[in-house]
């Protein structure tokens, strides 16, 4: 009995061995095929995949049934002292003239207004909107013509591989419509959840947007245009998760592209072998 019996890996004696020009070949394109792949996989398992799932929850539970808003609007038609925000839902929310953590800022020479504001809502169907409701004193033809530089909720997410409806209404152009003309942003709100490789979640907000123009008259017969957000929440979460290849299947993936790559060379060195051998006998005559 000997232990030498149970060795797989059988050597061939080195003065049984033959190089060939062609077996040199297909080795060396063999290790740069291996390299290549090699740098393939391993480009894949340092990268962060980005995986993505719906499910039906509420996924902010400590935000006390809040969403944070951020909105920046620029009316050029309009004095700051007339612009006004007001906020309104249906748990009874009704408030005229929100100026907490806002701020405006005069535009062409004070004849405009860019009004930038951060306020919380309630996750129950409402509207936000900017108007000169406010005012102490209120005009007889307000200009609502405005661009929308930015309308976002809940935290900013900067991340490249995630692409989504995170500010829909960026860059919103109503310069040239109808100046008394009021405009409806209808808007779906769609909760997301980010999670990063530590497991640290954050909470953003999708949105879709539909939007309509027309004029609007008060009891008075007057004309009092504004510029409406009507949100309504969707019960879908979207989650994204970074997620990176496990260790144990990059050490497969590479194990099976050096033995495939190795196996698959050899048997094409063999046949090449075999064939150039067989076709020299028959240039000599040995072979009928």
């Amino acid at each position: 009995f000997s232990s030498f019996r149970f060795d797989i890996y059988r050597k061939v004696p080195k003065d049984l061995t033959q190089p060939t020009y062609t077996g040199a070949i297909i080795s060396v394109c063999c290790c740069l095929f291996i390299l290549f792949l090699f740098l393939s996989e391993l480009t894949g398992f340092i990268a962060t995949e980005i995986v993505n799932e719906l499910y039906v929850d509420d996924p902010d539970k400590d935000s006390g049934g809040k969403i944070e808003v951020n909105l920046n609007i620029s009316l050029p038609n309009l004095h700051c002292e007339l612009v006004g925000l007001d906020i309104q839902d249906e748990m009874g929310r009704h408030e005229v003239g929100h100026i907490d953590n806002s701020m405006k800022i005069p535009l062409n020479n004070g004849d405009g207004c860019r009004f930038e504001g951060h306020f919380s809502i309630n996750k129950v169907p409402g509207n936000f909107h900017v108007s000169t409701h406010s005012a102490t004193a209120q005009p007889q033809n307000p200009d609502m013509t405005h661009v929308i530089h930015k309308l976002s909720f809940g935290d900013k997410l900067q991340v490249h591989n995630v692409h989504g409806a995170f500010n829909a209404l960026e860059g919103a152009d109503k310069l040239s419509s109808n100046p008394l003309a009021s405009h409806d942003y209808i808007l779906k709100i769609v909760p997301t959840v980010y999670e990063d490789m530590s497991g640290k979640q954050r909470y953003s907000y999708q949105y879709t947007v539909a939007n309509k123009e027309y004029v609007a008259y008060s009891h008075t017969g007057r004309i009092i245009p504004a510029i409406w957000f009507r949100y309504d929440l969707s019960p879908i979460t979207v989650k994204y998760t970074e997620k990176r290849q496990p260790l144990y299947r990059f050490i497969t993936s590479i194990c099976a592209i050096i033995g495939g790559t190795f196996t698959v060379a050899g048997i094409l060195d063999s046949c090449i072998f075999t064939a150039s051998e067989a076709w020299k006998k028959i240039q000599l005559g040995k072979m009928q």
